[in-house]
């Protein structure tokens, strides 16, 4: 069988962040840099897509290290509104992997003339939305055929989790960061071949996490969509038990990602309770009865432990989406860059 772009896309992930380590510290210094000097009171996002899931994955990076207020903010407000924001104290970080949405570029820019400091984290630093930002965070990935970000999204959360690091002078995430490209090489490794025999003609499943894992959570349910055709809802552990854990019944497939990190009690009393429930349930990062766990890399900085699972993920959905029929490079009725206004 001919090896996927998808495939080779998610095996570059450990040289490709090497590569933005190299090549990018710089930028990311001086970015950091003039984050201390603004010192924001409020980081706000502007992203769709996976990028979206990058910057939700930021927002609880960026809270949980420093203290700050994140917030997602609709680029339609600037795009087809026009409807200034005043962004004195901001700091704007833009994620997208082309760099060339209408809406984001356009968000970006008046988050400037707002008062924004604006950072760009780009796979293409030539694209408008760098040229409108006071920094730009080169991904250094190379190119993405496939349709189904993954290389970029790894990267791109790697970017933020690095200006995070400088931002704050924090040596103990400089470290995980700088250790990073080891732990996506053995994330490569993780074998979920149990995952997959459920999943092989399954219709519909949750996908659960909380903190940055919520993140993972979220573009782990856009890929089922995505690559393999399979419906999948994405939901923190606690606000699945407020309503949506009403329709897990019998056989219903769950998918958990637990990660080390202090969430982690609450996430493995939310996969107990969906057992008794009958669910099929699938865990990351712990042992509960009645649930089978897949296996993880451990030991991890807790704010970067989501991320190295995302890479297990993705060459697991690469390998599902074919089991189950599809191209996992050309999704039906996607394109590699959408652009929107």
């Amino acid at each position: 069988m001919t090896q996927s772009h998808m495939s080779r896309e998610v095996a570059e992930i450990p040289e490709a962040a090497r590569r933005f380590l190299t090549l990018s510290a710089d930028a990311t210094a001086s970015a950091a840099a003039s984050m201390r000097k603004a010192d924001p009171a409020l980081v706000v996002t502007v992203a769709r897509g996976s990028s979206d899931h990058a910057a939700t994955y930021l927002k609880y990076a960026v809270e949980l290290l420093a203290g700050v207020p994140v917030a997602s903010v609709g680029p339609s407000v600037a795009s087809i509104y026009h409807r200034p924001l005043k962004l004195g104290r901001a700091a704007c970080i833009g994620i997208s992997q082309s760099g060339q949405s209408p809406d984001i570029v356009e968000m970006i820019r008046a988050a400037g003339e707002g008062g924004a400091l604006t950072v760009a984290i780009t796979n293409h630093a030539a694209s408008p939305m760098a040229a409108a930002s006071a920094h730009c965070l080169a991904l250094q990935a190379g190119v993405e055929h496939s349709v189904a970000a993954t290389k970029t999204f790894v990267s791109s959360v790697l970017a933020g989790l690095a200006l995070l690091a400088e931002w704050q002078e924090d040596a103990s995430l400089r470290a995980a960061v700088a250790a990073l490209p080891e732990a996506f090489a053995e994330a490569l490794s993780m074998d979920w071949a149990p995952l997959a025999a459920r999943l092989s003609r399954a219709q519909s499943l949750y996908v659960i996490g909380r903190g940055p894992a919520f993140a993972i959570a979220n573009e782990a349910a856009l890929k089922f969509k995505e690559t393999c055709g399979l419906h999948a809802e994405s939901y923190s552990a606690a606000e699945v038990l407020h309503g949506p854990s009403a329709i897990v019944q019998a056989q219903f497939p769950v998918f958990a990602l637990g990660v080390e990190d202090a969430a982690l009690p609450k996430l493995t009393e939310t996969a107990i309770r969906l057992v008794a429930q009958g669910a099929d349930v699938f865990l990351t990062g712990a042992d509960v009865p009645g649930a089978t766990r897949l296996p993880s890399v451990s030991g991890l900085h807790p704010l970067c432990a989501p991320l190295v699972l995302s890479v297990s993920f993705y060459a697991f959905i690469e390998a599902l989406a074919r089991r189950r029929g599809f191209d996992p490079d050309i999704p039906p009725h996607l394109r590699k860059v959408t652009e929107t206004v």
